[in-house]
């Protein structure tokens, strides 16, 4: 460890955040069949030669026979059977393996979506688990598997994986091995039958596999494990204090200024790192000199750390203090920074003298670090629009120093008095605390003109002779000296300290104020509400009238302003039009249509652009100062994120609602070409065979016939009937009454509509005496009661019963209908009342559209109740259980 070096606090917190946590090892590779899961069995064996007790979570050998090999003698764990519509899909049993409790186990292809029913959605979070239990675990990944990469993998390849892995998991693995193949010896593979069966590789080859494909998706895998590695080295120096540069790889830092070169310093040091295909980073340090930039100075540096920005730097402005050079090399070290580019500054002799040369510091201590110094301030300012100037510019407020002059003028009365009482040597001390006190409260220019008054007052009170500025003994004249520069000294360091806090507080409440604002736009769930409290909040914070426009198919239109009556002229439509099309401010205050009445800026996410925002103020003068800008920039980034995230949303939304759409659609085409296609059949044959062979049928034959084909009809007349009620339901068309029904005469309405479902089934009937009246429709109630009883009789056998039983309840009323049949898959149950649903065990052998239960919660609901399904204490059969408003009792009928 480097003398004086010592370990990052960030490190230990990472260490001891890992304490406990198993080891993640990810076998990467850029495509299928490069071989991850040979190498990670093989690692496997190995550990368990050395006595690491490992067990096979869960392995996909694809009946490669040399993979096969691999895992004989390893113990598997066994695999959990997971019921879905009708078959048993095999997941990683987490529980069982946390049982059996290894030391490494192995789970294949960690992007992968675990079956409906298990312990976690994706088979990452398995892994997580496992981890936090202390379980070390070995997987495989491939590249386009990475989320941050999905995208860019599918515009190689054209072709999307809808699996993916959190990048934040890749990050946090603790070892990275890249299986590596080359294109053409993977493509080999594919052609032995390795990877895949011969169609399937055929088919490959044709697509996915092509070379092109296979070297970007290899160049990608290296590229994004030389991050992780380089992240790892980082770290690895962070934790042991290690000064860097290790050259392991090139990293580029430009250091910028408020002079006029800045943007050539950013540009140079771009193509550098270009050159080197290297990362780069651009920063600024925020002196106490920063304090007396000009705003000119202040917006230069701001416009040139926009400009490193999109250049693709990582743009940074560090708090720091005189030191300039070793604040920069500090932060290279733990950077891991192998180059600094620096501009170099035509200063006096007598500037270096005094205030140090920073590019003369950073070669002296730059170490393995290379130093690269630029051409002087050969770019000049670009020019910027000339504004009215206002008439304070330039003025010294007089205050100060005349408090200045006070406190001078007490420190030396004080002083004549406590010299009047005592005898005190160092009398000159009573003007230090003046000195410091001017200095921070008011600043350097005040504290130094109280530093000079002091130096005055002392010599014409205290020295001999006194109230004379005349200096007869020659000591006094050192004392007189060594006081002044000690006085001025105090007051610089004083008034450092004072930029220092006033800076630091400026930083925090602009960072408070940015963070309430963020926290604001995230509560904000719809696109108009978020215009209008972000325009609300930028006009607070910027004291401006600002309105908000976004892309319409009409042009740009205002979705947001403050004050709410605010509108736009056509001259500042053109202005923000062109802010939105070329992606650059516009208006008052920039090089663009400076004479429109507001600055625009454009909002814009790494999707695309998403509308303006516009900002106006009717004083004369600059519309708004460089701090003011930078943070209407970071307003209006929070803005365009907040905007981007609502309409990704939407967008969201909107494709969910697609996919239900076309999956209800795929349902109701299944449920009619099979539910139509049946009876029509039935009734088609009927007619045909009496038409044709009418006469060699006898009566009871031809009753039958007739009888079958009026099944079928009355059966396709249900059917249509449900379809009916769905659109109405839909449309919000179902007109209910709300009259006081019993419920006993609605069962037997019921019982005999659906006696042709229920068959021989016994049915009983449960009532109070009392009538149990409900509030409701009785067509309705009848109808959702039918359905039911029919769902009952599609999914019992003959020989079953079924129970009608009516309660009434504290809250209302209750009807139930009981039956003991084999009941309903507890994955069925969330889904019964979806419309088109047919659980694998009933609907799918019996005939139906998956539509009556769905009615009949719609109904039911539509009168202000509610429909469940639970099991009954018996543990057999279903019950489902119809909640209805309660009516007045029978009493109270009686004496109405």
């Amino acid at each position: 460890m480097a003398a004086g070096v010592r370990p990052s606090p960030e490190s230990f917190l990472a260490k001891a955040e890992r304490a406990g946590r198993g080891r993640l090892k990810i076998f990467f590779g850029a495509a299928p069949g490069v071989g991850k899961t040979y190498e990670m069995l093989t690692a496997a064996q190995a550990a368990k030669r050395e006595g690491v007790d490992v067990v096979i979570g869960v392995v996909e050998t694809h009946g490669r026979a040399e993979t096969l090999a691999l895992v004989q003698g390893l113990e598997a764990v066994p695999m959990a059977e997971i019921p879905y519509r009708g078959r048993n899909l095999s997941e990683m049993d987490v529980d069982a393996v946390l049982k059996r409790r290894p030391e490494l186990v192995l789970v294949d292809e960690l992007a992968h979506a675990n079956a409906p029913g298990s312990r976690h959605p994706k088979r990452h979070q398995d892994v997580e688990e496992l981890l936090e239990a202390g379980v070390d675990v070995f997987t495989t990944l491939n590249v386009q598997h990475l989320e941050s990469l999905n995208d860019v993998v599918a515009r190689i390849t054209r072709v999307r994986v809808r699996e993916t892995v959190p990048d934040r998991l890749f990050d946090l693995a603790d070892e990275v091995e890249v299986i590596d193949l080359t294109p053409d010896a993977l493509r080999r593979r594919l052609a032995a039958g390795k990877v895949y069966v011969r169609e399937q590789a055929e088919r490959a080859v044709r697509h996915f596999f092509q070379p092109g494909n296979l070297t970007a998706l290899r160049e990608l895998a290296l590229r994004r494990t030389a991050e992780r590695v380089d992240s790892d080295m980082r770290d690895y120096m962070a934790a042991h204090g290690i000064e860097g540069p290790w050259p392991a790889g090139e990293r580029v830092l430009v250091a910028i200024d408020e002079r006029p070169g800045a943007a050539a310093l950013v540009r140079a040091g771009k193509r550098l790192a270009d050159r080197a295909r290297a990362p780069w980073l651009c920063v600024s340090i925020e002196t106490p000199r920063h304090a007396r930039l000009s705003e000119v100075e202040r917006d230069r540096i701001a416009d040139t750390l926009r400009l490193a920005e999109a250049l693709g730097a990582e743009a940074l402005t560090l708090p720091g203090g005189a030191d300039v050079a070793e604040e920069l090399l500090d932060f290279a070290r733990r950077r891991n920074v192998t180059t600094i580019v620096v501009g170099k500054a035509k200063r006096t002799r007598w500037f270096a003298l005094t205030r140090g040369s920073v590019v003369g510091d950073l070669l002296d201590r730059a170490g393995p670090i290379a130093v690269q110094v630029m051409a002087g301030d050969g770019e000049t300012a670009p020019p910027k629009p000339v504004e009215a100037r206002p008439a304070t510019a330039g003025r010294r407020d007089p205050k100060p120093y005349a408090v200045a002059a006070l406190a001078v003028a007490v420190a030396g009365a004080a002083g004549l008095a406590i010299d009047l009482a005592i005898d005190l040597p160092n009398i000159s001390l009573i003007f230090v605390p003046a000195v410091l006190l001017i200095a921070l409260r008011y600043g350097a220019g005040p504290s130094l003109a109280a530093s000079v008054l002091s130096a005055v007052a002392y010599n014409f009170l205290f020295t001999d002779p006194r109230f004379s500025l005349t200096v007869n003994d020659p000591s006094n004249v050192v004392a007189i000296v060594f006081f002044s520069l000690t006085a001025v000294v105090a007051s610089s360091v004083a008034a450092r300290v004072r930029a220092q806090t006033l800076s630091a507080r400026s930083q925090a409440r602009a960072t408070a104020e940015l963070y309430a604002f963020s926290r604001k736009l995230a509560a904000v769930a719809t696109e108009d509400d978020l215009l209008w409290a972000a325009a609300h909040q930028v006009a607070l914070m910027l004291k401006a009238d600002v309105v908000l426009l976004t892309a319409s198919p009409t042009g740009l239109a205002i979705g947001g302003a403050y004050p709410p009556e605010d509108t736009i002229e056509p001259g500042e439509l053109a202005a923000a039009s062109w802010a939105y099309e070329h992606d650059e401010p516009a208006g008052r205050g920039s090089a663009t249509l400076p004479g429109a009445t507001r600055l625009f800026l454009p909002l814009k996410t790494s999707r695309g652009k998403l509308g303006v925002v516009g900002v106006a103020r009717r004083a004369a003068g600059p519309i708004l100062t460089p701090v003011e800008r930078r943070l209407l920039d970071a307003l209006a980034d929070q803005t365009a994120v907040a905007l981007d995230r609502i309409r990704l949303g939407a967008d969201v939304d909107e494709a969910r609602l697609e996919a239900e759409t076309q999956r209800l659609r795929g349902a109701l085409l299944t449920s009619v070409s099979h539910d139509f296609k049946t009876p029509l059949a039935t009734i088609m044959g009927v007619i045909t065979s009496l038409r044709s062979y009418g006469g060699l049928y006898d009566d009871a034959t031809r009753d039958d016939m007739l009888a079958s084909a009026q099944t079928e009809t009355e059966r396709l007349n249900r059917f249509v009937a449900n379809l009916l009620d769905v659109v109405k339901l839909d449309a919000g068309g179902v007109a209910a009454t709300s009259d006081e029904i019993d419920l006993e005469d609605i069962a037997g309405a019921a019982l005999r509509r659906a006696a042709g479902a229920l068959g021989d089934r016994a049915v009983t009937l449960d009532f109070p005496e009392t009538p149990l009246i409900a509030l409701g429709d009785p067509v309705l109630i009848e109808h959702a009661l039918v359905n039911v009883l029919e769902n009952a009789g599609k999914h019992t056998p003959p020989s079953a019963r079924i129970a009608i039983e009516g309660k009434r309840e504290a809250d209302g009323v209750t009807l139930s209908v009981t039956d003991d049949g084999p009941g309903i898959a507890p994955e069925d149950v969330p889904h019964v009342f979806e419309r088109f649903y047919r659980s694998a065990g009933g609907d799918r052998k019996t005939p139906g559209a998956g539509l009556g239960l769905a009615i009949a919660r719609g109904f039911v609901e539509a009168l202000g109740g509610t429909v469940t399904v639970e099991t009954p204490p018996s543990g057999r059969g279903a019950r489902f259980v119809l909640r209805l408003r309660g009516g007045r009792a029978a009493g109270e009928q009686g004496s109405a």
